[in-house]
């Protein structure tokens, strides 16, 4: 396990490191956006480490919108600006892992948001899969199974049914993190999951009902209990 914490570090040092220097080559190129940068081959060399380190660094700017990747074209600089790419840049090498207060925190804020619009904009076939993550959700407590994953993909499901693509790329994007936090510190007991299905239940039925502020106060409800519990972590 210690192993394994420190590869981790080393590559997530390995790939700010890579990071910092595209970004150099970019002022140092004047690259403008819509410009193509080196291939990765070109740039591992360059860099001195290897292309798979150079993918997961593009990647990572790709994901943030900064570098855009074409297949059978190459990487281009996006169309954002100079000035504003070094900003943002400089703001992801100082960015942190998230820890699990700050993810509840996101979660939280996210979801309030995404039920009430679910309630709103809530199709037939949206209602028909909320209704079958429900229950999978209660199949698996009433059995005394772990339900940690079921449990993330009701509110998935809801965040997909809120009609925002933002917001829903958010959530999928802090689920598997969340994820790995419920089960490190047993966030799911049995208590706590069998209360889950009373309260999934009627977060369900006021997005059935269409009624958006029956939703966010029932979210608010099912979040109160989780919200003190990462306090005390």
């Amino acid at each position: 396990m210690k192993l394994d914490i420190v590869t981790k570090k080393e590559t997530l040092n390995v790939q700010s490191e890579i990071i910092s220097k595209i970004k150099d080559l970019i002022n140092a190129k004047n690259l403008e956006p819509g410009d193509k940068l080196p291939s990765e081959r070109m740039l591992s060399e360059k860099f001195d480490v290897t292309r798979s380190n150079v993918r997961e660094a593009i990647q990572k700017l790709e994901y943030y919108g900064l570098l855009k990747s074409i297949p059978q074209s190459g990487t281009f600089v996006a169309n954002i600006g100079v000035v504003a790419m070094n900003g943002m840049i400089e703001d992801i090498l100082g960015l942190e892992e998230p820890d699990f207060k700050s993810l509840v925190e996101t979660r939280i804020l996210l979801e309030l948001k995404t039920v009430r619009l679910a309630a709103l904009r809530r199709t037939d076939e949206d209602l028909q899969k909320i209704k079958a993550t429900l229950d999978a959700y209660t199949e698996k407590v009433l059995r005394g199974e772990d339900a940690v994953q079921e449990d993330l993909l009701f509110h998935l499901a809801i965040a997909k049914a809120c009609g925002n693509s933002t917001m829903n790329t958010f959530m999928l994007s802090i689920t598997p993190e969340i994820i790995t936090n419920f089960e490190k510190y047993h966030v799911c007991d049995k208590d706590l999951a069998e209360s889950g299905i009373h309260e999934h239940t009627e977060i369900y039925e006021a997005i059935k009902n269409q009624n958006p502020q029956l939703a966010k106060q029932k979210m608010k409800e099912h979040f109160k209990i989780l919200y003190q519990y990462c306090y005390n972590v």
